[in-house]
């Protein structure tokens, strides 16, 4: 349910206004957000309900190979093929309180159950785990960007929950902005980090073989939307000849 929907309410945020009167979403544009990206692999990752928004954060966490677990009397049939495929596991209930978060490391709440919400965003908090319940500011101690992934890079837009409409504008514009050629110079560049660590004596010495690169002439973006993979590899050996040890 959205934080709107609390408006005239009794108060569930950490502000304890009484009755509701959306503090909490205006102070969302004050708060700054620490960005980092998790790494979800082998982790268990919960998602109380079944509807298309619970396939939506599913499907995010799958992404990301997050050991996904669907907590909901009911699915959407995408979410119900997944059960069945064993990407994830699907228990057919409602949530039952704090035993459900046992060796958890995130839930994301995704019900239209006001209560069941507010629990689940309770019973993390007490745990100091990570909890979202969606589109209800005050009931997450994380926020979910909209996400750009080309490859191995992956770009976060945050409107600090402002407008999810202008994130996904921006998600487009930025996608556009930053094509198949920024993923394969990462790929090439990765390819030789482990040489650079091995022949080049300190972090600044690396910083600047691999900004030498990056930001040299010719331009290896430039090259790349050219279609000529050859000369993005010559200036990097040009670049690895020009530092190696005499």
């Amino acid at each position: 349910m959205p934080a709107a929907a609390y408006a005239g309410k009794e108060c569930v945020c950490q502000f304890r206004r009484g009755i509701c009167d959306q503090t909490c979403v205006r102070d969302m544009l004050d708060t700054p957000f620490y960005i980092a990206c998790l790494k979800l692999a082998g982790r268990r990752c919960l998602v109380i309900g079944g509807g298309e928004i619970g396939l939506e954060k599913v499907e995010g966490l799958l992404a990301c190979d997050g050991d996904v677990t669907l907590i909901s009397p009911d699915a959407v049939p995408e979410l119900q093929e997944l059960a069945a495929e064993g990407s994830i596991a699907w228990e057919r209930r409602a949530y039952a309180g704090p035993d459900d978060l046992e060796g958890a490391f995130m839930v994301i709440a995704s019900t239209d159950d006001t209560d069941i919400n507010i629990a689940v965003y309770n019973d993390a908090e007490r745990r100091a785990m990570l909890v979202n319940v969606v589109d209800v500011p005050p009931l997450c101690n994380f926020i979910l960007p909209a996400i750009v992934r080309t490859g191995p890079l992956a770009i976060a837009i945050s409107t600090a929950g402002a407008s999810p409409a202008l994130a996904k504008r921006m998600k487009t514009e930025v996608a556009d902005l930053f094509g198949e050629e920024y993923a394969e110079l990462a790929v090439m560049l990765n390819d030789v980090r482990g040489w650079a660590k091995g022949t080049l004596a300190t972090y600044q010495d690396r910083k600047d073989f691999f900004e030498g690169i990056v930001n040299g002439d010719p331009d290896p973006i430039a090259l790349l939307r050219a279609g000529d993979r050859q000369a993005v590899r010559d200036l990097i050996e040009g670049a690895r000849s020009a530092v190696a040890p005499a």
